[in-house]
């Protein structure tokens, strides 16, 4: 059994940083694939009098923006994804909520 002398130490050290380092690098590539996967398809259609614009994240369409010709343009959000949606101006924040697990 081989013993660890004190001029060793410095060489250890640093071949475990760079194992540390090389971990947490593979892993940040993993998320930032599964973060690209969280980008919503939007959706524009043209009207005569205003401009719509519908957001999806996996097929679900979780807000509409409302952009009128004359006047201020406003959203439509389903918080709590069942379907009904609230209409949100501008000055009002939404706090991101998502579902851990249901039962």
């Amino acid at each position: 059994m081989k013993k660890i002398l004190r001029s060793d130490a410095p060489a250890l050290g640093l071949a475990l940083a760079l194992v540390i380092a090389l971990a947490l690098s593979a892993s940040a590539g993993a998320l930032a694939q599964s973060s690209g996967d969280l980008e919503p398809d939007i959706t524009i259609r043209e009207e005569e009098d205003r401009t719509i614009r519908e957001y999806r994240v996996n097929g679900e369409l979780y807000a509409i923006e409302i952009r009128p010709f004359a006047g201020p343009s406003y959203y439509l959000v389903d918080h709590d994804g069942d379907g009904d949606f609230e209409r949100r101006e501008g000055d009002r924040i939404a706090v991101p909520q998502w579902v851990l697990k249901t039962f």
